[in-house]
């Protein structure tokens, strides 16, 4: 009986004198010994060829990616073994555009195996198995591409991933994997081969780099308007899968959350830096619109108090997105009375030349509400130091606060600038800040590099609110989901966890002086309802997060990676919570279009004080 390797060799043979017309003939022949894909690839998620040599690995190129910074070519192995833990395909990276290769061909491919970690190895992510300074030959042109394997709610298993080895500070690296059993599993054996998915319903929306989020398993976690909720650490929804374009940008479909990519969307099963497992597709589905429309809250009645919260993403004059804002504000908003705006530049934007000042860009935003058919919102804000607050170079962002001066007005106290810290006191039995603006603990290490929050004393119909607008530190950093690291690290919480200690003791401090005080604490805080963060902002009663009012499946603002997720709220203290009347809406307007204007979502509070 002719051995493994000799029957591959006299396959391909036969497929060259079959297809001689488009055939390049081989220099040398292939070694019986050769090594096959599913041997590079093996059971675990680290090659055991890693920084070895390999000649003539045979396979039918499945992809060929000419752009980026990852260009190369795939190949698949036509015959798999029967172990399902071993991927039958692999990435050939070469550098540059591949150059006499294309779709179909059989080749065989010399080169050396290597572990790539997308974003470097401080990202934690994991490790893409290929072959790099390869020499490859075409030994046959227009072979049938290995059919593609289905992934489906069928194949992806409930559980996400493995528990990481303590003894690899928790890397699910060297495990065997058990692709039956976890769904990051499932995808590593299938990392490299031609893969598809049938109907797929898209929980992320396109972005400008030709990416979107689709779901295998369209009941998992599911919301009315077709998204993914991710509603706690534990279910990161297994049947998110990143798709990306193989193929011109321009035949990438512009999609929202809700629509369906129809039929067959296939390609190889990629690995990279912001989406880690990722369909990179030769083939998309054809576009089938869910429908979706931007959501309007209801208006406020006369009794009642509106508040909102909207990150308008680095806003500076030179932006083309005033009008579409101005329109969200008095459109979908319904026009609040008071609004934290967060991400707010300063004059001229990135440009790093010491301007702090933003009077222009929230002016320009104020004229666009009236231009809108919304009121003329009057402002007050504090100017950060010049590159002390973080966010985008030389753009100073900073919180800000407008509102309705036909329906509230602003207690102006004491002169806040941004080293000073606001403080309470007590002004006829009421607690009252010592400086309106003002800056909430502004010399906490806790605020380091990061925005301060402004906090104001704001009356209506006769009542004292106090509230405090927030944007803590980003997630940036983060160890992501589908990390080699399990549980995936989260090292930004640590600042957020004391902003929010900050806030819960400033907010305790009020509530010390005037226990049934308005107190509302709001904004980008960048974290979960269900986060620590959360929890501690929460600390003995002092506030509560008012889009926990709302059904789990309504609870998001921002969408990331196919998951729909709190990252903005409002949090209010007893006498807003208790004191009935309270209407809490996450305003659906950007995080899941194409065409956002902002990635996140405003949110709305509505109460009788």
């Amino acid at each position: 009986m002719a051995s493994k390797s000799s029957a591959r060799l006299a396959a391909l043979t036969v497929a060259a004198v079959c297809s001689a017309a488009s055939t390049i003939v081989l220099t040398s022949p292939a070694h019986a010994d050769s090594v096959r894909v599913h041997d590079i690839q093996g059971s675990t998620r680290l090659s055991p060829y890693a920084g070895e040599q390999v000649t003539d690995v045979a396979g039918i190129v499945t992809g060929v990616r000419g752009y980026g910074s990852s260009r190369g070519f795939w190949i698949q192995d036509p015959r798999p073994d029967a172990d399902p833990a071993t991927s039958e395909g692999v990435f050939v990276f070469t550098g540059s555009t591949p150059k006499g290769v294309a779709v179909g061909d059989a080749v065989t491919v010399s080169g050396t195996v290597s572990e790539y970690v997308p974003g470097g190895t401080s990202s934690g992510n994991q490790s893409l198995t290929e072959i790099t300074r390869p020499v490859f030959t075409v030994v046959s042109s227009g072979n049938a591409v290995p059919a593609a394997t289905t992934v489906s709610a069928r194949t992806v298993p409930r559980a996400y991933a493995p528990e990481g080895d303590e003894a690899a500070n928790g890397s699910v690296n060297g495990l065997p994997l058990r692709p039956a059993e976890y769904a990051l599993d499932h995808y590593e054996s299938l990392e490299g081969m031609n893969v598809r998915v049938a109907d797929a319903r898209v929980v992320g929306a396109s972005d400008p780099y030709t990416e979107l989020w689709v779901t295998v398993k369209p009941w998992e976690n599911t919301n009315r308007r077709g998204g993914t909720v991710y509603g706690s650490y534990d279910s990161q929804n297994t049947g998110r899968l990143q798709i990306q374009s193989l193929g011109k940008p321009a035949d990438f479909p512009d999609a929202n959350v809700g629509d369906t990519l129809a039929g067959t969307t296939a390609g190889p099963l990629d690995y990279n830096q912001y989406g880690g497992y990722t369909l990179v597709a030769s083939e998309i589905g054809a576009l089938e619109s869910g429908g979706l429309e931007r959501e309007s809250t209801r208006r406020q009645s006369s009794r009642e108090l509106a508040v909102a919260t909207y990150n308008v993403e680095n806003l500076d004059p030179s932006d083309e997105t005033f009008a579409a804002h101005a329109d969200a504000i008095v459109h979908n908003l319904a026009s609040p009375d008071i609004v934290s705006l967060e991400e707010i530049q300063d004059n001229n934007g990135a440009t790093n030349d010491g301007t702090v000042a933003a009077d222009a860009t929230v002016g320009k935003l104020i004229d666009a509400i009236v231009a809108a058919g919304g009121p003329r919102y009057d402002w007050r804000g504090i100017d950060p130091v010049d590159g002390e607050d973080g966010g985008q170079p030389g753009g100073n962002i900073r919180q800000a606060f407008l509102f309705n001066p036909e329906r509230v007005s602003f207690t102006d106290r004491g002169s806040g600038d941004a080293v000073t810290a606001t403080g309470v006191t007590k002004v006829r039995g009421k607690a009252a800040l010592t400086h309106s603006p003002g800056r909430v603990d502004p010399a906490n290490p806790a605020w380091e590099d990061s925005r301060k929050p402004l906090a104001g004393e704001f009356v209506f119909r006769g009542r004292t609110v106090l509230v405090i607008a927030n944007h803590f530190n980003s997630k940036g950093g983060d160890q992501s989901l589908s990390a080699q690291y399990q549980p995936p690290s989260r090292g930004s919480q640590t600042q957020r966890h004391l902003q929010a200690q900050a806030v819960n003791t400033f907010v305790k401090a009020v509530l010390s002086t005037q226990k049934n005080a308005d107190v509302i604490a709001l904004g980008d805080i960048n974290d979960f309802e269900f986060s620590r963060t959360t929890r501690i902002l929460e600390d003995d009663g002092a506030l509560w997060s008012a889009v926990k009012s709302l059904p789990r499946s309504e609870r998001y603002s921002y969408v990331y990676q196919g998951n729909s997720q709190v990252l903005d709220q409002i949090l209010v203290s007893p006498s807003i919570r208790w004191g009935g009347r309270l209407s809490y809406d996450s305003v659906h307007v950007n995080a899941e279009f194409h065409d956002q204007i902002s990635d996140h979502d405003p949110q709305v509070l509505r109460f009788r004080p």
